[in-house]
C-alpha cells in the first residue's frame, strides 16, 4: 500500500511541475514579445536619435 501512495504522490508532484514549467514558458514568451516590442518601438530623442534601450 505504501508503494502504492508513494507512486501516486510521485505521479501528482511531476504532473505538477509540468505544468508549472508549462505555464512559466509561456509567461517568458509574453515577456519576450513585450520586450522586443518595446526595443523596436522606442521613442527618438530630442536630437532625432534614438535613445538607449536600456535604463541604466
Amino acid at each position: 500500500m505504501v508503494p502504492l501512495l508513494l507512486v501516486l504522490l510521485l505521479a501528482l508532484l511531476l504532473f505538477g511541475a509540468g505544468f508549472a514549467l508549462k505555464a512559466l514558458w509561456i509567461v517568458a514568451v509574453v515577456v519576450l514579445a513585450f520586450w522586443l516590442l518595446g526595443f523596436l518601438m522606442r521613442s527618438t530623442g530630442a536630437g532625432g536619435r534614438r535613445g538607449r534601450w536600456y535604463r541604466w
